[in-house]
């Protein structure tokens, strides 16, 4: 599985942060497995699977001054934290 952020930032539609992932190398069955375990708003694209999670301004994990400095250490983090989190789905 390789999970990237391929979007984020202010919604004006929903009035929140969001993070935008893009979710490939999933077979089948995970596919659907996560298609019924997932509550954020999904798409699926062929084999790819595109989530996007909604944030509270002070729950959003890119927008701190640190985070704006170093973008891609936050981002890298957080694509780990969605990979150990899809992963924990998996296995229930």
């Amino acid at each position: 599985m390789d999970v990237r952020i391929i979007d984020y930032g202010f919604s004006e539609e929903f009035q929140s942060y969001y993070v935008t992932y893009k979710v490939s190398g999933l077979d089948e069955k995970s596919l659907d497995k996560l298609k019924g375990r997932l509550e954020d708003p999904i798409k699926v694209k062929c084999d790819e699977l595109y989530l996007t999670t909604y944030f509270e301004e002070k729950f959003y994990p890119l927008g701190s001054e640190e985070a704006k400095k170093n973008p891609d250490d936050f981002i890298a983090r957080e694509e780990i934290e969605m990979t150990a989190y899809l992963t924990g789905l998996l296995e229930d």
